[in-house]
């Protein structure tokens, strides 16, 4: 339904799609801009940082397009509107995420794989099927990993009422971390984003395996390997703490 509105106005629909690319597109522009001073940053060429940078903006946009919407969760529960969602036969959670579903932030998943298809192009890398594997499993993985905090995030929002910003804090605010190389960071940031939020694990890790870097904290290679069982566990987990949440909801009393 949400789409077949937004594709009524086809013009308005492609300038805000277009505008949605141009304002992520800045986010690189400043990358850019940076480089225009320096030819390393953090001992990573401008094509490695965009390597990155494509790798989490395109895993992140599809998230978001996905489960941008459930930043709504905590108006619902404070003004009583998600009563209206639990009488109707389909999933809470697909019912939230549907809620004025944005096709417009597809710009966003644009901007990212056009940034990552130019990475691809420049850089050097020796090719094997593993490498070439890694990449969709990258964006697969990392997308279920930004989905599981984002439903996380949502569950908290039971307790909280009104806590978009903070959810806001570890959705775009990791998307954010993660354009950059890890060497840019404190160890104890990388730590943080490694064992206990692991949103190393959306770029970082695998992309430094297909680009033959070192990894943070001197991990095994093999770590490379391990985001499908990350973005499993983590989703497992998000789900467990949606439900509990679900369950904790007791409407407005009025």
């Amino acid at each position: 339904m949400w789409i077949r509105s937004l594709l009524a106005y086809r013009v308005s629909f492609a300038l805000t799609a277009f505008g949605n690319f141009a304002v992520t597109a800045f986010d690189f522009a400043a990358i850019l801009l940076m480089f225009s001073q320096v030819d390393r940053l953090g001992g990573y060429s401008l094509a490695e940082i965009a390597f990155l940078y494509g790798a989490s903006g395109t895993a992140f946009g599809l998230t978001d397009l996905a489960l941008g919407s459930m930043d709504r969760l905590g108006r619902r529960v404070r003004d009583g509107t998600l009563d209206t969602l639990l009488v109707r036969p389909a999933p809470v959670l697909a019912q939230v995420a549907a809620d004025r579903f944005g096709l417009h932030r597809i710009g966003r998943v644009l901007q990212g794989a056009v940034v990552l298809a130019y990475a691809l192009v420049v850089l050097d890398i020796d090719w094997t099927l593993l490498k070439a594997a890694m990449i969709p499993l990258m964006l697969l993985c990392g997308a279920g990993i930004y989905a599981s905090v984002w439903v996380a995030g949502a569950a908290f929002q039971f307790v909280a009422q009104d806590a978009a910003e903070v959810q806001s804090a570890f959705t775009y605010g990791g998307n954010t971390l993660l354009q950059y190389p890890p060497t840019l960071f404190s160890k104890e940031l990388v730590r943080g984003v490694t064992f206990v939020l692991p949103l190393a694990f959306v770029n970082w890790l695998p992309a430094l395996y297909v680009l033959g870097r070192p990894y943070p904290l001197d991990l095994p290679q093999w770590v490379a390997f391990t985001p499908p069982l990350v973005a499993a566990c983590c989703l497992t987990l998000a789900g467990l703490a949606w439900r509990a949440g679900l369950r904790s909801y007791r409407s407005t009393g009025s």
